[in-house]
């Protein structure tokens, strides 16, 4: 059959309409009913920021340059050279968020908190008073609208100066850096704050930064990367060492200097992909059993149980650093609760017993390969990130894996989001909303089922700096205007909003007025194209 002119037009977006919303019903089980009453009373619904990401005012009250700050300002290591120069502002205009975060009904809020904004010049430097100042009035607005400060302390970002006079994280003096700058943390705001995270992600922020060398202080070897220095196969190894001593560090001081008196919780948080075999084989189900071990447990197994995962310390090759005694004991039983930021289930390929391109032959990977693909065909629906794809079963795994791995500790999903792949739909975002639901979903069958889960936070609150990407990709539940600065709601925000109310959210008409919305609005560039057939 022959088609030309508008019959080519019309057959080519049919078709692409059969195929997509096959691929939506299977990745997103849009019509799975999910309401608030499914949690446990007193589950903190919230949604997440970080400092770098939102505040802005990089070089107001004080505060010195991050490395972050330098990072951006290096052309061509952001996309379209943007930085988090200004980034939403939120440092002036925390009060109209946290008026956004009340409107929706939210109970509590994430947050990092700037180290150079609190200590400009590290532990040899003095407290910036107006960095306290800042951080306190945002802690009291908050609770004066009923929002649970959920305090990260430390989320990439930390002052120039210690990666220029200390060497970063490969220097185990930022031990104890950290440990002050979180002890500052806990006399200034504890009083107040509950929940206290001390590193974000960090398995990810190494991969990026030593393996990678995408982040500050870009330092990679060959085949992962091409940097000035560096290497791959080892600092990633040492750079985590550190940290999870430093972590360890600052909890033994909260504990025996500040919990007594303020009884909060402390916990950290891991990037935490799922995965699953590539082939239906004993070869890469061993390989997804290393994939988890040296990404998730290569955090959590130290912090829970005193060392490292045996798949990490029985690999061949790796140069794993070794805890004193004392530092295991450090270490060991160091978190309250896990926090893991989820947004995606990738394949994982076995590298030991045939070759793999990219690194994947070497040990500080575990000797595998991951990929979203396969036989061509993605393992869900793609999202506005490439390895971001849609797969709800992966987050019912990951909290089973959780549970199972570590005695059912209490966690907390830290970051879940979704970006749209055609950023022209933005603020009519209906899959955001189906992809929240499939996941939401997934977290209720786990509780269900026994995980003792305990909070679920949206990234993110708005559109904002999203490291290499700039502010070209978006996760926001509010659209961020980059001229003027304007917040304005998506339909997921109403979604949301209609969801902690515990009303029913599967009504469009519903979800376009809570979000303010003009009902006449064709909702989607694919809507209104079919409109027109």
């Amino acid at each position: 059959m022959k088609f030309t002119g508008r019959g080519m037009l019309c057959f080519f977006w049919y078709s692409f309409v059969l195929v997509s919303s096959t691929f939506s019903a299977q990745s997103f089980k849009e019509n799975e009913e999910i309401r608030r009453s499914q949690f446990p009373d007193g589950f903190l619904f919230g949604a997440g920021t970080s400092s770098y990401q939102v505040e802005g005012a990089y070089l107001e009250d004080g505060k010195s340059l991050s490395n972050w700050d330098v990072f951006c300002h290096t052309p061509g290591t952001i996309e379209s050279n943007e930085n988090g120069d200004v980034a939403d502002d939120h440092y002036h205009r925390y009060l109209e968020d946290i008026e956004l975060m009340h409107s929706l009904g939210m109970n509590s809020y994430r947050f990092s908190i700037s180290w150079a904004r609190i200590l400009p010049d590290g532990m040899l430097g003095k407290t910036n008073p107006s960095g306290i100042t800042f951080y306190n009035k945002l802690i009291d607005h908050l609770l004066l609208k009923g929002i649970e400060p959920f305090v990260t302390v430390h989320h990439n970002d930390m002052p120039q100066v210690l990666e220029q006079r200390d060497g970063g994280w490969l220097s185990p003096l930022l031990r104890e850096e950290f440990a002050h700058f979180a002890s500052i943390c806990f006399k200034s705001f504890g009083d107040r704050v509950k929940y206290w995270i001390t590193f974000n992600e960090p398995n990810l922020m190494i991969e990026f930064a030593y393996i990678r060398g995408w982040y500050p202080p870009a330092r990679c070897s060959t085949p992962f990367g091409n940097c000035s220095s560096g290497n791959s196969d080892t600092e990633p190894l040492i750079a985590m060492h550190n940290i999870l001593i430093a972590h360890a560090t600052a909890v033994d001081t909260y504990r025996r200097v500040f919990w007594p008196k303020q009884h909060g919780f402390i916990g950290i948080v891991a990037n935490a992909h799922m995965y699953e075999p590539l082939r239906d084989d004993e070869r890469d189900r061993h390989a997804v059993d290393r994939a988890l071990a040296f990404n998730v447990a290569w955090m959590f197994d130290p912090l829970v149980h005193g060392d490292y995962p045996s798949e990490m310390r029985e690999c061949p090759g790796l140069e794993l650093p070794r805890f004193s005694h004392n530092e295991k004991q450090l270490l060991r039983g160091s978190i309250d609760f896990i926090g893991f930021n989820h947004y995606s289930t990738l394949y994982v390929k076995d590298c030991i017993h045939s070759a793999c391109p990219l690194g994947g032959d070497h040990a500080i990977r575990g000797f595998l390969n991951t990929t979203g693909y396969r036989d061509g065909v993605p393992i869900g629906e793609p999202t506005g990130m490439p390895r971001f794809f849609v797969v709800p079963r992966g987050m019912e795994k990951m909290l089973d894996y959780l549970k199972q791995r570590y005695n059912n500790k209490p966690m907390f999903i830290t970051e879940n989001g979704y970006s749209l792949p055609t950023p022209q739909t933005e603020l009519q975002d209906w899959n955001r909303i189906k992809f929240h639901k499939a996941y939401m979903a997934s977290v209720a069958r786990a509780i269900r089922n026994g995980a003792d889960v305990r909070g679920y936070f949206i990234w993110s609150l708005m559109d904002n700096f999203e490291w290499l990407s700039g502010y070209t990709t978006r996760f926001g539940l509010y659209y961020v205007d980059r001229k003027t600065l304007h917040r304005t709601p998506k339909l997921s925000a109403g979604w949301f909003a209609s969801f902690l109310r515990n009303s029913s959210h599967n009504d469009r008409e519903e979800i376009r007025a809570a979000s303010g919305h003009n009902n006449n609005i064709i909702f989607s560039q694919l809507e209104a194209k079919v409109a027109e057939m």
